[in-house]
């Protein structure tokens, strides 16, 4: 009963909300683009490449915000902030639907943009960290869970709504979602107290650091090089994949097939994190998840593409990817503290967002260049080079075990 009633009543209840509202967000600001583009541009009479800038301005703007909200939610809160970026979003897509102009075109995905910096997972463990202090990794890593799901609810929901209701009709229903679902429940239901076991020692099988890290210096460029090089690789690769393998000599229905393993393969891999209560240390996650994606591309480089090897690639990256969501919001957690948290995290966030917005056409440039070969070889070199960035970094000197 102790632990509904805070589930209903107290700090815990952020688990629940956030866990829903993830899946709102990512399902309607990250996936729908790759489905709803092609009708969009059609429709405009605008080249595909045109639409999808606006996607990546969108990106680009979440960069540059995440660190001014990461720091808002610091010293106001998450539903002081988070609301207001679900109304932003859903202004946005509002206008995306209405007007035809391309400067109101990429106005509509800057003010997207600001949504997402404010709505996704790096707001969302700010203000996890805010109301639970260095015990939030639980909490983050259910709420990754939950997210997980979000792209079986929101390409299948996408797709049904393309066909009943057209683009437009598509992104004024999510638009009504954020506004009206997401939005009040980010401004009435998240909680405003942190909670009271904050400033308690959370139990814990890490070492835990009598001082944390600044948030400066090697050890700070070395963790953001090392998920700026994740997030290259995961945007490259999830916008390239499916094309890559069907070119490789395997059917289009069973590259979507395939394809379709990575979803539950992210959401089986936090479970499994889950389930062992967080017993790994997050620096030991971030270098096993990016080491067994070198291992995946070694995979396709030097054994080459068929359904065996290309199902493994999906398991294993989806795997990877899934623990390394869980890494990027509790490492900088535990190595430089709860205090400025959310400011911290959005420094980070900043340089794989801009990343993030350009892989998908550096990578389609790279296989138009070169070949699918060199990028899947260059994707293993940018893998090992993370896995680098993460064996040099040491945590901080611990005084005990929490």
């Amino acid at each position: 009963m102790t632990a509904l009633r805070s589930l209903a009543f107290g700090p815990g209840r952020a688990v629940v909300v956030l866990s829903f509202t993830q899946i709102l967000c990512w399902g309607i600001l990250i996936y729908p683009p790759v489905l709803t583009m092609p009708h969009l541009t059609a429709d405009r009479g605008w080249s595909l490449a045109f639409g999808m800038a606006g996607f990546s301005l969108a990106l680009v703007m979440s960069g540059i915000m995440s660190p001014i909200v990461g720091g808002l939610i610091d010293r106001r809160g998450g539903n002081l902030v988070m609301a207001p970026g679900a109304l932003a979003g859903a202004l946005g897509l509002a206008l995306l639907a209405s007007t035809d102009a391309w400067p109101l075109y990429f106005a509509s995905w800057a003010l997207i943009g600001v949504s997402m910096a404010s709505s996704l997972y790096d707001p969302a463990f700010a203000t996890l960290a805010r109301l639970f202090g260095s015990s939030a990794r639980r909490q983050i890593t259910f709420v990754t869970f939950a997210g997980g799901f979000a792209s079986t609810v929101g390409w299948p929901a996408t797709h049904l709504l393309l066909e009943h209701v057209g683009w437009r009709g598509t992104y004024l229903v999510f638009a009504a979602v954020l506004a009206f679902v997401v939005a009040p429940l980010h401004a009435f239901a998240l909680p405003r107290t942190p909670s009271p076991s904050q400033g308690a020692v959370p139990p814990s099988p890490h070492l835990v650091p009598e001082q944390p890290l600044r948030p400066e210096g090697r050890v700070f460029i070395l963790l953001a090089m090392g998920f700026a090089l994740h997030a290259l690789i995961l945007s490259g690769v999830t916008s390239n994949l499916l094309s890559m393998l069907e070119r490789g000599g395997l059917s289009a229905a069973t590259v979507v097939t395939l394809g379709a393993l990575f979803g539950p393969a992210q959401v089986a891999a936090r479970l499994v994190d889950f389930l062992l209560a967080g017993r790994t240390h997050p620096l030991w996650i971030a270098r096993g998840a990016i080491a067994l994606m070198a291992v995946a591309f070694a995979m396709l480089a030097f054994v080459g593409v068929s359904v065996v090897v290309a199902g493994l690639f999906c398991i294993a990256f989806g795997a990877a990817n899934g623990v390394m969501t869980i890494a990027r919001g509790s490492l900088p957690l535990l190595m430089f503290g709860p205090q400025g948290y959310g400011r911290v995290i959005g420094r980070i966030a900043r340089p794989a967002l801009f990343v993030q917005a350009s892989a998908p056409f550096v990578v389609a440039a790279a296989v138009e260049r070169f070949s699918d070969a060199v990028v899947i070889e260059v994707g293993m070199a940018a893998a090992l080079v993370g896995v680098g960035c993460f064996l040099l970094i040491r945590t901080p000197r611990a005084a005990s075990r929490q």
